[in-house]
């Protein structure tokens, strides 16, 4: 079964290319991932859309993906409400457009 995770960040001012290169030229090749975007949703703020053979797959890279996130951890903003600097969600695919 696909599953798909949602990130969603704030980047700081002046910080948007450090947060794209962090992404940038295989950095974010996590084993696992069939496909990964970024797209901007405000003048601050993106959110990293990839998808997934299956939930274990993805589970098995969130290591590599918070070593990713590390790298770049300086150029966010929190998001307050508690979500710190990341705002994600996952789940299973219902219906493939």
């Amino acid at each position: 079964m696909q599953v798909c995770n949602v990130v969603k960040f704030k980047v700081k001012p002046g910080q948007e290319n450090a947060f794209l290169d962090a992404h940038r030229a295989g950095k974010a090749k996590w084993p696992g991932l069939e496909r990964g975007v970024i797209i901007k949703t405000g003048d601050q703020t993106f959110c990293l859309i990839g998808t997934w053979p299956s939930q274990e797959a993805m589970v098995a890279a969130r290591p590599a993906m918070i070593k990713t996130l590390d790298s770049f951890r300086a150029t966010l903003d929190d998001q307050g409400e508690g979500r710190g600097v990341t705002d994600a969600v996952s789940g299973a695919v219902v219906l493939d457009l």
